[in-house]
């Protein structure tokens, strides 16, 4: 089982956690239970099917998928990936993730051979009003704008981002590619299953563990779903969740392609975990 625990009191919380076992540590979250206005998912409870359980293997890196480091550490601390925009510079994880006065950068495909010129810097981030409430977590994911001194656009630098889909229907496979909490490392990955959980879709996969949150769910080249949501991803690490995607994050990735004035995410959060 899960423990509770505190993403950013500042980046103490982060860095106490350095020297554990990467597999060890369990994903940050919020504890938030407001019901969602788009998603008619909500209101239904788990699934009669239970899919399967597999296993999280190391992977090959995913060049549109990559790693979140905070406050110019070693460490990374949660997983993004790079989505298709108009702008062409935007990334999508948890809201958990990110948080105001913490800077924040994204190594997309990252590897131990990455280098300071392949960081590029969360410079504004679109948060869904829920989320910016009272941390709902049918609302945890967040769009944040990067950049870095070559001028250059994170989509050019990938190859393209991934684009953006609905929750996906119980019964579909989905591919779920993330990096665990450490220094360097490769990123772990299966695929499995989704059904549903409180309105919640859920996979099971054991080891997508803490580091995890914000690793998108492919169905394809489209990300239906990220790792967040119910106790920020879930207290067991064989059980994963997402919020559900439906209008809210379409609406959230126009208004970050519009350029308007991005939000400052709360402080700190903490699950019942």
């Amino acid at each position: 089982m899960r423990h509770a625990r505190f993403l950013l009191l500042a980046t103490v919380a982060v860095l106490a956690t350095a020297c554990g076992e990467p597999g060890t540590q369990q994903r940050a979250a919020s504890t938030s239970t407001s019901t969602s206005s788009t998603s008619t998912a909500a209101a239904t409870s788990r699934t009669p099917a239970v899919a399967a359980t597999v296993t999280a293997r190391p992977s090959a890196p995913n060049p549109r998928v990559g790693a979140i480091f905070l406050d110019g550490q070693s460490l990374h601390t949660c997983s993004a990936s790079v989505v298709h925009s108009t702008t062409a510079d935007l990334i999508l994880t948890a809201a958990h993730c990110l948080a105001a006065g913490v800077e924040a950068w994204f190594v997309p495909g990252f590897d131990e051979s990455a280098t300071p010129q392949e960081f590029w810097h969360v410079d504004e981030v679109y948060l869904d009003p829920r989320w910016m409430a009272d941390q709902d977590p049918l609302a945890d994911f967040a769009v944040a704008r990067v950049s870095r001194q070559d001028d250059g656009s994170v989509e050019s630098t990938v190859g393209g981002g991934l684009t953006v889909g609905s929750t996906p229907q119980p019964g579909t496979d989905v591919a779920v590619t993330g990096y665990g909490l450490g220094v360097g490392g490769p990123p772990v990955g299966c695929t499995a299953r989704v059904s549903l959980d409180r309105g919640y879709p859920e996979i099971r996969c054991a080891g997508l563990v803490d580091g995890t949150s914000g690793s998108p769910w492919l169905a394809g080249t489209t990300v239906v779903g990220i790792t967040g949501g119910l106790d920020g991803g879930g207290c067991d690490e064989t059980v994963s969740y997402t919020p559900p995607f439906g209008d809210d994050i379409v609406q959230l990735l126009a208004r970050a392609e519009a350029g308007g004035p991005a939000d400052d995410a709360p402080s700190a959060f903490a699950d019942d975990c």
